[in-house]
């Protein structure tokens, strides 16, 4: 590889590729003092093992690399953005959700994304809008994670990153590529700052450039010294509120929302499957379709899910249902209710599984107030189908003691709003929300309001056998398409049978909306035949945009896995 320098190569001990012969679904997972880390870039895998080689903790080991990737791929997320960190402590075996996600300012207004004509806005004007910008909060999530469950200092977290943003990282094939395809549609190669940084002499860093960041070293600093202070005030705030305030349609967002914001600490929505237990994030994450889906699938599926034309049906119609759900009822549950323990009720996955549609029809979203309380629900919202786009990245680490995090972080659109400050670049998050409030007179549960959080699909997950075991963390970047790219590595590693890495090598199946977008160049041949014969309408693409990366324990064995689509690798810290 040659883009990766010689910090890199010091630490990289890892491999994309297979880590173990799987060992037998039934063999359980024992206590490993072996740690592993798995991410979508060298450096930061890099990175993240070496503070694992130090003795790190999970949650210290996915700051450190996270710091990273918001400078090597700063397409997909950083310190503008915000994110969703699932841990577990096998100490005392819980799950906690940390929930880092952005918030509108107390600014917003439900409208800000209509015309006069009380239109939508083009889509990119949208996003390159001052009014797409959330209030950044990964800096706030890393240091709540920390204080609970970091074991290195604070400030020694950020040295790699500051290391490599001085001396230089080599621009690698995928950052390459992604400038030139976004300058054609967007400002980023108008901005001065953003023109200045990706674009020099005009064109996109080359591959292989060594690049430097020096802002991002002098910002990495000032939150190694001050903790989130030095973001959320002083300097780095000012920046942050004036890339904000910039023409086009400036924004809202002012110093006082910076300093108001703090992340949750939320239970994870968990539910059995297959004799395991999946936990998820709760709202306004989308953790409930993941288990919603995973229920319907053993109603559709009782005896699993063979990978078959017979089987990805099933995969597909457990699909439609959940995504129709999770696309109308859920939102900020701080600001509207999300009906998310009735979604994944037992009762209602049942009569929900009975709506199963055919083949080239959508279905229309559930009533689980009607089923579950003869109290109908469904009618309260108005339907949504507003999407969130891929700009997204996902980590999976397991230390040598056996704690574990799965965390998915964003900055939205590939590079966010197309807006620096002080050497990153600035999300827009604001846009997951529901650009039209009302629909015929009916609210979207996902309509923007002051100090809301939008919906999002990250979807980082934990796995635990029967005993209680851990036995997987996974996630992956991609929209509204994670939660299928989630759901895929489980049903691959759960159902049928395979290694981490061959489980994350399967094709991605999207079913949230007809038709069904099927990723031709993975997929067998018999597969896309077999799905038409059973008439789905296909869209084959040639190419997905997932980004999983899964950690699966099984004999007391890591088996690691990164996603071929990106440039991820497995960094293994060996037993002491």
């Amino acid at each position: 590889m040659r883009w990766l320098t010689l910090f890199g190569v010091l630490f990289l001990t890892g491999c994309n590729g297979n880590m173990e012969t799987a060992a037998t679904q039934e063999d359980p997972p024992r206590a490993t003092s072996e740690a592993m880390i798995t991410t979508a870039n060298p450096y930061a895998s890099a990175a993240g093992g070496e503070i694992l080689r130090q003795g790190g903790s999970a949650v210290d080991a996915a700051i450190a690399a996270h710091a990273v990737l918001g400078l090597v791929e700063p397409q997909s997320s950083g310190l503008g953005g915000g994110g969703f960190m699932l841990t577990y402590a096998v100490e005392d075996g819980s799950v906690l959700a940390f929930d880092g996600r952005e918030t509108a300012p107390e600014g917003a207004q439900a409208d800000m994304f209509l015309d006069e004509d009380g239109e939508e806005l083009p889509f990119f004007e949208r996003i390159q809008s001052g009014h797409a910008i959330g209030v950044p909060s990964v800096v706030a999530l890393y240091h709540a994670a920390h204080e609970r469950f970091g074991t290195l200092p604070w400030n020694s977290l950020f040295e790699p990153a500051i290391t490599l943003a001085e001396e230089g990282f080599e621009v690698s094939p995928r950052l390459h590529e992604l400038l030139g395809r976004i300058a054609r549609v967007t400002r980023l190669d108008e901005d001065p700052v953003t023109a200045s940084y990706f674009f020099p002499g005009g064109e996109p860093l080359p591959v292989g450039t060594l690049r430097t960041n020096p802002e991002y070293a002098e910002t990495l600093r000032r939150i190694a010294e001050e903790g989130p202070r030095g973001f959320y005030s002083g300097p780095v705030a000012a920046s942050i509120v004036a890339g904000a305030s910039a023409a086009p349609r400036p924004g809202t967002l002012t110093l006082s929302d910076l300093e108001a914001y703090r992340p949750v600490v939320r239970e994870p929505v968990c539910g059995p499957y297959r004799g395991f237990r999946v936990c998820s994030m709760p709202p306004p994450s989308s953790g409930t379709a993941v288990v919603q889906i995973l229920g319907l699938l053993e109603q559709l599926a009782p005896d699993g899910v063979s990978n078959t034309p017979a089987g990805w049906a099933a995969f597909i119609d457990a699909m439609k249902l959940g995504y129709a759900d999770r696309d109308h009822y859920v939102a900020d549950a701080d600001f509207v209710p999300v009906p998310s323990a009735d979604l994944i009720d037992p009762g209602y996955v049942a009569a929900r599984a009975a709506e199963r549609s055919p083949p080239d029809v959508d279905v229309l979203p559930g009533d689980p107030g009607s089923v579950l309380h003869d109290e109908p629900i469904r009618s309260r919202w108005a339907f949504d189908g507003s999407g969130d786009v891929t700009g997204t990245t996902h980590l999976s680490v397991v230390d040598a003691a056996g704690n574990a995090v799965a965390f998915t972080a964003s900055v939205e659109m590939a590079f966010g709003s197309q807006r620096m400050a002080s050497g990153f670049l600035l999300n827009n998050q604001l846009t997951d929300f529901a650009a039209t409030p009302t629909v015929d007179g009916r609210p979207v549960a996902n309509a923007v309001e002051p100090g809301k959080r939008p919906r999002s699909s990250m979807t980082p997950v934990l796995v635990f056998d029967a005993d209680g075991h851990l036995f997987m963390v996974t996630g992956s970047p991609g929209g509204n398409s994670i939660i299928a790219y989630t759901l895929k590595s489980l049903i691959g590693v759960i159902d049928f049978g395979l290694d981490a890495q061959a489980a994350v090598d399967l094709p991605n199946v999207i079913a949230r909306r007809l038709p069904v977008q099927v990723e031709s160049e993975r997929a067998d041949p018999a597969l896309l035949e077999g799905l038409r014969e059973r008439g789905y309408p296909l869209n084959e693409r040639g190419g997905e945009n997932s980004g999983i990366h899964s950690i699966v324990i099984r004999s007391g064995q890591l088996e690691g896995a990164a996603d071929p689509r990106r440039e991820g690798v497995v960094e293994r810290v060996g037993r002491p």
